[in-house]
This record gives structure tokens, sequence and C-alpha cells, in this order.
């Protein structure tokens, strides 16, 4: 290794142990590292993002707590630094230290810049027949980029979170960059940043379409791995986290050494003026250093038994994450980790709760998913991080990995079965009725029985990961060619439907259902119970070409392209959105019982004779057509002064036959005469269509229609 010949005097101090990383004050910084097992641990700090050598090194001296730590006075915010940490390289033992390895502090909060992909990143001779057994000496400090230390002081202006409920939330799943970066009414120098997302444009279209909470796509730090690097293509999707308190630097358009930071937190506190929540989608599952040919950029070379799973032989990783590793949340250690990560950006960078992405991995004891592990455990008696929006995504790549239903009271659940059942149904699929009646009213099958409200199902038609609704109702098969692998990634059963033609057409009349089923989707989901998510473009008909797998796709395929925006669809989804927020009978906090409120159910499912369905119907029949009443009188929930709330009545009607059905009204007990206000067979409906009981309906194929009466109430004993 090269000599370094120090151009300043630096004094250390012991410091303190904790808090871990780099904590700045007003009399210099303070360092503390988690290594147990490491020998000795050097303190790199260089001068610029540009330097390719430290200009100095400091050896840590002092070590409790399983923790080297020092304080070196004088040091600044903007300070970059990293590690070399010094012990035995025995792969075959699960232990690969090399200190000829720069590495980024894992409590780093920021990092500042990408990688740069070298043969010096990865700790053994990449051209040795050995692969990970050899040895590297080559020095990977011009290849990484460098920890920050940051200035945590930001003014936040008395900022408070919206605290919206789970009911009367809304959520918007989108990319920082995608979204803005063709955004023509946003300055060109900040698109594609945090700067772009808070900027007022922004805000005011997420306000007028009606969202309460953006998802955004992983901010952490991440890594582009070497393979996409050299094929020109880039990890787009960021599900590769190296720096779990830093936010990603490609977001940032005011600098990269710790002004990312308070940009990221200047957004979270523009969108909070505006009543917006901020959701990060979150990566604790595994990190960007791969298997055991993979790099060594920071938890490999400071700990690598004390953050991963490993096999019984010790040399190879456990992945439940088709990833190449997955960390171990049933260490102390990595607990610490993550929950210190968490309450960080909760308690210093606001935002207002998390998706965890491959969630049953944090669940896994040993190899068995337990619901009741250590993790949720400590999450559910946490004060601070048991107060924000806890969402899951109830699978990984294990066995016994899909656990949709199966998460503890507080949780909320991507809900893959409601996904599946709506896509099946408006693509005339046999779908059982008793299937689509459970989605459709908030899937108590999955979540009664825990104790948990309907509100614990987030539904979803599309995601970032599968064809977007324009592509859903376009393509039969995925078009992924551009991805660089032979068409091969991706979901290859997409439950979608192109309707004669692969793609675009010049067909009018496809055209025409292909819109009409862009509507049937987005109305199922904002009248469906719980909670809906829409993904970003979804409104305005965005267009993958096909392509249901562009993590790699930095460009014109992943970004939102506003010049082709479907205003009309736009418009639709907007009233859509409001309509559900005013009318709190599709945003229910408690489950239908289907018992009579005087006299009249608080839901009941109708056959298109107008006749109820019976148990048979239930049982065997398939769901084509069908209609629900759903009673506004019959909420059972009260304000925040104690008053009953109380709501209109509604008529659903759902037909996914291909050809026009006709329905004849319920019983006037129901309602005497019912005002059209909703028909996706039309672009816009005009309040005046009014129905009497028992009148007949007809209601177009593919389509649905929404029929309101007002309700007229007076609170009787048995409300109060």
């Amino acid at each position: 290794m090269q000599n370094i010949h120090l151009d300043m005097k630096i004094d250390s101090f012991p410091g303190k142990a904790f808090p871990l990383g780099a904590t700045s004050t007003s009399k210099g910084v303070n360092f503390a590292l988690y290594a147990p097992n490491a020998t000795k641990v050097e303190l790199c700090l260089f001068k610029t993002t540009e330097d390719e050598i430290e200009y100095t090194k400091i050896n840590i001296t002092d070590f409790s707590h399983s923790i080297w730590h020092a304080f070196i006075p004088h040091l600044k915010p903007g300070q970059l630094y990293g590690y070399r940490v010094h012990g035995p390289y025995e792969p075959e033992n699960g232990l690969r230290f090399n200190a000829n390895k720069l590495l980024i502090d894992p409590y780093a909060k920021a990092i500042s810049g990408t990688i740069n992909w070298h043969d010096s990143l990865f700790s053994y001779d990449v051209y040795s027949e050995d692969k990970d057994l050899s040895f590297s000496e080559t020095d990977s400090a011009p290849f990484i980029p460098k920890s920050v230390v940051v200035n945590q002081k930001f003014d936040w202006e008395g900022d408070c979170p919206p605290a919206t409920p789970y009911h009367s939330t809304v959520i918007y799943e989108t990319h920082v960059k995608g979204f803005t970066k063709l955004h023509p009414e946003i300055p060109e120098e900040i698109r594609g940043t945090y700067a772009a997302l808070g900027h007022p444009v922004t805000i005011e279209y997420l306000k007028n379409l009606g969202i309460t909470a953006i998802e955004l796509m992983p901010v952490h730090h991440f890594v582009s791995d070497r393979h996409l690097v050299e094929q020109g293509l880039t990890n787009y999707w960021g599900y590769n986290t190296i720096g779990f308190f830093a936010p990603d630097v490609r977001y940032s358009s005011s600098g990269t050494c710790g002004e990312q930071v308070n940009e990221f937190k200047q957004m979270v506190k523009e969108l909070h003026k505006a009543g917006i929540e901020i959701i990060l989608d979150v990566v604790y599952n595994h990190t960007a250093e791969g298997n055991q040919l993979g790099p060594t950029l920071s938890f490999k070379g400071i700990d690598n038994d004390g953050y991963y799973r490993l096999t019984e032989d010790r040399r190879h990783y456990m992945d439940y994450t088709g990833t190449g590793n997955t960390l171990n949340a049933n260490l102390p250690n990595v607990l610490r980790l993550i929950m210190d990560s968490l309450r960080y950006w909760i308690t210093e960078m606001h935002v207002d709760g998390f998706r965890f992405d491959l969630a049953s991995t944090l669940a896994r004891e040993l190899h068995e998913v337990n619901r009741l592990s250590a993790f949720f455990d400590i999450i559910h008696q946490d004060p601070i991080i048991s107060q924000v929006k806890l969402i899951a995504e109830p699978w990984d790549v294990g066995e016994g990995g899909y656990q949709v239903g199966k998460f503890p009271q507080g949780w909320g659940e991507w809900n893959g079965k409601y996904r599946d059942c709506v896509r099946d149904y408006w693509r005339g699929e046999d779908s059982t009725l008793a299937e689509f009646a459970q989605r459709f009213t908030g899937s108590a099958d999955l979540y009664q029985d825990s104790a948990r409200n309907p509100t614990a199902s987030i539904n979803f038609i599309t995601a970032h990961d599968g064809f977007v609704l324009n592509d859903l109702v376009s393509y039969n098969e995925k078009h992924n060619d551009a991805n660089g692998e032979n068409n091969n990634d991706g979901e290859s059963h997409n439950r979608s439907n192109n309707y004669g033609v692969e793609g675009p057409t010049d067909d009018a009349e496809i055209n025409r259902i292909r819109k009409q089923q862009q509507r049937n989707f987005l109305t199922t989901l904002f009248l469906s119970q719980g909670v809906p998510m829409l993904l970003s473009g979804d409104e305005i008909s965005r267009t993958q070409g096909g392509n249901n797998n562009p993590y790699c796709q930095d460009n014109e395929i992943s970004w939102t392209n506003w010049e082709t925006a479907d205003k009309d669809l736009l418009a639709f989804t907007s009233k859509l959105i409001h309509f559900r927020r005013k009318h709190r009978i599709f945003s229910r906090k408690r489950w239908f019982r289907g018992v009579p409120i005087k006299g009249v159910e608080d839901i009941a499912w109708f056959l298109p004779e107008g006749d109820q369905l019976s148990d048979e119907h239930w049982n065997h029949d398939f769901a084509k057509s069908l209609a629900v009443f759903l009673n506004g009188r019959a909420l059972r929930t009260r304000n925040e002064v104690g008053e009953a709330i109380i709501d209109d009545g509604f008529y659903v009607i759902f037909n996914a036959h291909w050809e026009s059905v006709d329905y004849k009204l319920p019983d006037a007990v129901y309602a005497k005469s019912w005002t059209k206000i909703i028909d996706t067979a039309e672009e816009e409906v005009a309040d005046t269509e009014t129905y009497n009981a028992h009148d007949v309906i007809p209601v177009a194929g593919r389509s649905i229609v929404v029929l309101h009466h007002p309700v007229i109430y007076e609170q009787s004993n048995e409300d109060k």
C-alpha cells in the first residue's frame, strides 16, 4: 500500500461510542464504527471528491461496546472520509477483512458520489482461478465515493406531519427522477431532483389529483451494478442500497457534499405544507455488495459475518432476495442499524412512513418466516417508528416467502391478491363472485381474523414492477429486449389483454375498449375498501412500450412523458379520487357486517334480475356481472367530537361481459330513486339521468355504473 504523507497535523481524542457514524459539533466531529472483529481501524480523511488518496489517516485506538471511536477537533461539516478495517481474510470462515479497500461508513448521512467501477473494488483478484479465496492488494480509494460529515441544522419552520389517517389516504407511487425529468413547467436545471418534487408545479398537480401521500421508490444511496454500467444501463429503480442514512446524491440539484440532505428536507417541508405525506420505499433486506463474488464497499469489509446471513460453509450467502445476499436481521447490531435508520428518517428527515421491500425476508428467524420475529417486536415497542405508516411488500423469493395477509397488527400490506383478482376480472377470466367481493370490500378473508381493519389492504392494480396501466390493456406479452437479457427478465404471466393487437394501433374500436378498461380499473381501485395506491403516470395513460421490468432504463422508457398526457383520463381520475375522499362509504374503518340497519343491510349484492345473491351463487357462480348496494347510514363510526358519521347510498354495477347487460334495480327499501353519476362507458356523465326502484338500466359491456341516492338522516339512539 502506498505511504501517505501528512500535510497537516491532526489531533485525535477518544471520543464516544455513541451515536454511531460521524456527528458534527461546534468543536469538531465524533466518529464511531461498529467493527467487533477488526484488529485495527483507520479513519481516512480526504480534501475533495477528486482526491485519490487520503490527506491523512488516523489510527483509531479507542474501542468499547464493539465500537471503534475517536473525536477529531476542528473538523467541519462537508468533511469527506472513509474507513480501512484490518483483520483476518478467511472467506472460508466468513471473514473478509482487507484494509486495501476504503469503506463507506454504514451510518454515513451523505455519500459524495457514485461508484466508479474498477477491479480494485473487489477484495479478491478478479483474474485469479481461486476467485474470492484470493486476496487483492490494490487500493480502492480512487474509485469509491466518500462518506460526508453533514450539518443536521435545518430550519423546519415548525413543520408538522400531516398524519393523514389510513382510511383517508390515497398513495401515489412515483420515482424522484422519472416523475419530473421531462416536465416542461419545471425549471430544467432542477428536473429529476428532490427540488423538482417539492416545486409548486408538482405540488399543485398532486393536490389537484387528490393525492395525500407519495411513495418514493428508493432514495437511500444505492449502487448501479457493474454489469449494467458496462452495458450502458443503470439501476434506475434503486433497489440496491449501500447507505441506509444517506439520500441518494443522483437526485440532488444543489451539491454532493451534504447539500443533498438539505434539499431532501426542503422537499419534505414543501410537501407537508400542502398536506402531502412522504413514504419511503426502503430496502433493508440486502445490500449492494452481492454474493461472494461481489464488491467490498462497506459492510462486507467491516464485519461480513456480523451483517449477512451466511450458509453453513461460511463462504457463501443465504439469498432470500435474488440479489446475492441477505442482511441478518436476527443479529442485534443489524436490528440496531435498521431501527436507527428508520428513526433517523422520521426524526431528522421528517418522513411519514415506509414501504418495506421484500419484507418477508426481515421476518425470517432462521429460514422460516415468523411474523413475531424480533424485527416486529422492536418496531411495535418503539415509540417513534410504531407511530408512522408501515407497509410491507409481503413476500420474498425464498421458500414460504409469500405472506400476504400474515403481517401483524399496525401493518399495511401490498395486496397482491387484490391486483391479480381485479386484473383477471376485467380481462374476462373466471373469477368467483366470492373472490371479487372479498377484494372489493377490503379482503376480510386475509385481514379480519388477525383483528386488522380494511385499511390493512393496500390495493393496487399496477406498481413499478410490471406493466403500467396503459400497457396492461395494450400488450399480451412483455417486451423487455432493451434490458439486455433476451426478454427473459420480468414477469411472464401479466394477466393482461391487448384486445386484438399487440401494442399501439389505429383501430378505433380497440382504442375505445382500452380507454374504457383503464377507466374500469381506476374506478374499481378507488371504490374498493382499503387504501388505494396509484402508480405514477397511470392517470395520464403513460406507456413503457410493453417493458414490464424497466429497472435499468433511466430514459424515456421510464420517464413520464407529459407532452402525450391523456388529459381526459387525468380529469376522470381526479374526479374519482375526490369522489372517494368526499364519501366515507368507500373508505370505511370497519368491516361490513351484512346485517340490517333500519331494515336495510350495510351491504347487499345483487344479480341482474334484481335479486340478492344466494349462497349457491357465491359458491358456484363466476363473476362477470354483479351489483352491490352500499349503505352510508351504516358506517358505525364517529368523528373527533363523537358525532355519528353518515354518508349517502350507492349502487355499483360491474359488468365484465363483452356485451351489454340489463340490470333491474332493487326494491324501494334501498332507495326510491337513483341518479347515475359514473359510467365508465362514457368519459363524462351528467348528474341528471335518474331511475326509480325496479327500473331496468342498460349497462354497457366492460363497464361500471355508479348510482347515487342522497340520504336524509335522523340520528337515533342505536347510533349514539
